[in-house]
């Protein structure tokens, strides 16, 4: 920090100080080869104290550091994916330092660093008194001191919480108290210093203590360290610095901030005239005066010749300025992918028990984080997001991303996204940018999720098979009302939506495999409608599924869930669908594959967590009816250009949101484009000749070919055979019933029920006259046409052998009223003739006004 103008006070102060300082310096001393002293004076028995305790976070190896995200290339090589820090630091070792570097720190700073104990005395105590005499701001301390200063400044530093609004002020008052160079503070600070520094100097080498310090030590700003200096200043590397860059770096550790050269409008500050000063304007003449300073001394320390001195010295301070990457902005396209794994390292309690450890490890652990990204996956996810979903379209705040998982393991192999990522509050929510993984839910990323349309139905699939239902048993899915909604023993209102299905397709009988296949909205709700909603959301639940906003799926049951209405996060449908692919055993989504500490030593993170939830019967019929999506159903236009087998669903809600999930036995992907913000519908859009209905079915292949590519996959099992059997349902018999006690019973078995123009039936009106098909075994879901009875029918009796006059009595007596003798036949039948036959014949129903003929046999006609 620049000196304040020194007065007499100050310097009679300074004076006694020093006095203090020349006693204790000699304790300190003797303090460090005899056990006990006796030292009388009150400076020498405050100092006393600060012998006693030295840190055990003085090892030069240590400093706080960034972490770095890795994933792995193409070539089995970790490729650094992002970094994160509080310091941006970038340790290095020696021989990873030009020399220059350190003679130029040396010279400048301690030039009997190698001579002395860890203290030089004589130095310290000449740097105090041109101090106070003004003739010099020299601090005296060796090189040694000055690690111990650093480190304890860290230390001051991290004790302050990253989220603490006061941090600023917090840390200016950290550099004041290390930097303390007067009065009874700044001479304890001094003794502290001189005691530890000469303790590290019995642990550790020179060379160690040397590269520590640089290691360690503020360049201006976030910028800590050697190596991160000359990056961020020249766009070198510390083993490159020329002798000027080695001088200017070394001339900015005595006051980093005011000797930046970095900030071109100025980085000093003078009151009187209320301007910013060693600016680009004048050539940084500040920084360039203490340059120069440190080229006066390598020469006159012999560590250049008067040469290098003077083309150095000609040269004009230009610099570099590389800007440090930190965040997931510098991993580009990959950022969101990124984003995940910055997120599950600041919200799991696996990094972390609270928020402030986690992200006092992110920011300043120096950890190595080895992450599941696939490259070739990933690649090829992002080269089918730039070919066919751009970052905004004009109209609409549009989305689209991608998601692949490893299904036996649950590693996420990629997450790739349309937008161009931002963590600038300003650009979020814009078209094209965004810092949400629209592929994650909240606590992954920040979305909150999608409604998933139709590849919802898997679970009502599941469930149906669970309950040992068949894919094969017919049921009625015509477009209707499903008024017969449940959950447990509450039933659920539907409301007065009948059902429609795609394109205007109308329903109709059909089987579970069918309305797979076809995708069939109201042959799913006919599923669902002898099921329990409740237990078709708790079967999602059991399979990793949850709300994008980390809900549950099971705290809300409305019908319109069988169709996907929920918002949920691409990866929980990815993990879903690998579910099924995997014989019934979920595995959590993981990004992280191992991690490194800033030791080199393995930390642990949570392993594999797999938990078999379907039984393999189940899971594999499932898939039976699943592939036939993509064999023959709506899925084809996703299926991949190879011989994997794959299962799959497509989804749409509303023609504002389209989904497809798929997977080989090995990996699983979903893929989701729609509206990020805002409802429009998808039909109206295209983008590279591609109707926004159809981009999922360009960047599924992309990513499921790009997995199977790697992991491939084989056939799957099949279904079991109980569960594909054909099913026959018993058919009451309903004749003789009441119209509605008829149509409940029917119902109630499962049938559908078409009522039938009342027909002629002696049996009441309303009465249930006929049944088609009749009672008996008939298949799930038949339709049964039931005609009641009008009440204006009778069966015509029997009357053959009688009299004609008597049968005609007798149909009379019936009810029958147009009753006529038909033909006689002579020779039999005696003098009164008998019937033979009537027409309608005897037995037949029909109504009483039928004209009724009667034909007999007469001996005389």
């Amino acid at each position: 920090m620049p000196h304040s103008t020194r007065t007499a006070k100050g310097v009679l102060g300074g004076l006694a100080g020093l006095v203090g300082l020349s006693v204790v310096a000699g304790v300190l001393v003797t303090a460090t080869v005899t056990p006990a002293i006796a030292v009388t004076g009150a400076t020498a028995s405050n100092a006393i104290g600060l012998f006693e305790d030295l840190p055990s976070n003085l090892k030069v190896d240590r400093p706080m550091e960034p972490t770095t995200i890795y994933y792995t290339g193409t070539d089995g090589n970790p490729v650094q994916l992002a970094r994160f820090f509080d310091q941006n630091r970038i340790p290095v070792t020696f021989d990873q330092v030009a020399p220059i570097m350190f003679d130029a720190v040396l010279s400048s700073e301690d030039k009997n660093f190698y001579k002395h104990g860890g203290v030089d005395l004589l130095g310290t105590t000449k740097a105090l008194i041109d101090n106070l005499r003004g003739t010099s701001t020299r601090g005296g301390s060796s090189i040694s001191q000055q690690y111990v200063k650093n480190v304890l400044l860290q230390d001051c530093e991290r004790d302050i919480d990253l989220g603490d609004p006061d941090r600023s002020e917090k840390l200016e008052q950290c550099w004041l108290e290390a930097s303390a160079s007067s009065g009874s503070k700044g001479i304890q600070r001094k003794l502290q210093e001189m005691r530890f520094a000469l303790q590290i100097e019995k642990e550790y080498s020179k060379n160690d203590i040397l590269l520590g310090y640089l290691n360690l030590a503020n360049f201006g700003g976030t910028t800590y360290g050697i190596e991160a200096a000359a990056q961020r200043y020249f766009g070198a590397t510390a083993a490159t610095l020329s002798i000027s860059q080695a001088a200017i770096l070394a001339g900015m550790v005595q006051n980093p901030n005011s000797y930046r050269i970095d900030q071109p409008e100025g980085s000093m500050y003078d009151s009187k005239t209320d301007s910013l000063y060693n600016s680009e304007a004048d050539g940084y003449a500040e920084t360039l005066t203490r340059r120069n300073y440190v080229l006066e001394r390598l020469l006159i320390d012999g560590k250049i010749n008067q040469e290098q001195y003077d083309a150095s010295y000609a040269e004009p301070i230009t610099p570099n300025i590389v800007p440090p990457s930190s965040g997931c902005a510098a991993a580009e396209r990959n950022a969101y992918f990124c984003q995940y794994v910055k997120a599950t390292l600041e919200s799991d309690p696996a990094f972390g028990a609270t928020p402030e450890e986690r992200r006092d490890n992110l920011l300043r652990g120096g950890l190595d984080i080895y992450t599941s990204l696939s490259a070739p996956i990933q690649d090829a996810g992002n080269a089918a997001m730039a070919e066919y979903a751009p970052a905004a379209i004009e109209g609409m705040h549009f989305g689209a991303a991608g998601v692949t998982i490893e299904s036996k393991t649950g590693r996420i192999l990629a997450i790739t996204q349309n937008t161009t990522f931002t963590e600038e509050a300003e650009l979020e929510g814009q078209p094209g940018y965004s810092g949400l993984v629209y592929g994650a839910d909240y606590d992954h990323g920040g979305s909150i999720g999608f409604p998933v349309g139709s590849t919802y139905k898997i679970f009502t699939l599941i469930d149906w098979l669970e309950k040992g239902n068949s894919l094969n048993e017919t049921l009625n899915g015509t477009n209707r009302l499903f008024t017969k909604m449940k959950c447990g023993d509450a039933p659920v209102p539907f409301g007065s939506e009948i059902v429609g299905n795609a394109g205007g397709q109308r329903g109709g009988n059909g089987t579970p495999l069918s309305f797979t296949t076809a995708s069939l909205n109201s042959g799913y709700f006919a599923m669902a409608e002898r099921l329990d909603l409740c237990d078709i959301n708790k079967v999602a639940d059991r399979m990793g599924v949850h709300l994008g906003d980390m809900g549950k799926v099971t705290d809300q049951n409305v019908p319109f869930d069988v169709l996907g209405s929920k918002a949920i996060a691409p990866i929980q449908m990815a993990s879903a669908i690998g579910t099924i692919g995997n014989g019934g055993t979920y595995c959590v989504p993981r990004a992280i594959d191992r991690i490194v500490g800033q030791d080199g030593t393995e930390i642990p993170v949570p392993p594999p967590s797999c938990t078999a939830v379907l039984t393999p019967e189940v899971a594999n019929t499932a898939a039976y009816a699943l592939e036939q999506v993509m064999t023959r159903g709506t899925g084809t236009a996703s299926q991949t250009d190879d011989s994997v087998p794959l299962i799959g669903k497509t989804g749409t809600h509303n023609d504002d949101q389209t989904t497809m999930i798929t997977a080989s036995t090995e990996t699983a992907t979903a893929v989701w484009v729609g509206n990020s913000l805002n409802l429009v519908d998808l039909y109206d859009f295209s983008a590279n000749g591609v109707n926004l209905t159809s981009t999922r079915h360009y960047l599924t292949p992309a990513l499921q070919g790009a997995a199977n590519a790697i992991y491939g996959g084989n056939a799957f099992p099949g279904p079991a055979s109980n569960l594909v059997r054909r099913v026959l349902t018993d058919l009451p018999n309903v004749v003789g019933m009441a119209q509605d006690a008829a149509v409940q019973a029917l119902e109630n078995a499962g049938f559908s029920v078409n009522v039938g123009e009342p027909i002629d039936s002696e049996l009441a009106p309303g009465t249930i006259a006929a049944q088609d098909p009749g009672a008996g075994q008939v298949a799930g879901g038949t339709t049964v046409t039931i005609s009641p009875s009008n009440g204006q029918g009778a069966k015509v009796p029997n009357v053959a052998g009688d009299k004609p006059a008597d049968a005609v009595a007798k149909l009379q007596a019936a009810g029958f009223t147009n009753v006529s003798l038909g033909q006689c036949t002579e020779g039999s039948g005696g003098p009164d003739g008998s019937v033979t036959s009537s027409n309608p014949p005897a037995g037949t129903m029909t109504s009483k006004s039928t004209a009724i003929t009667l034909n007999y046999k007469k001996q005389d006609c």
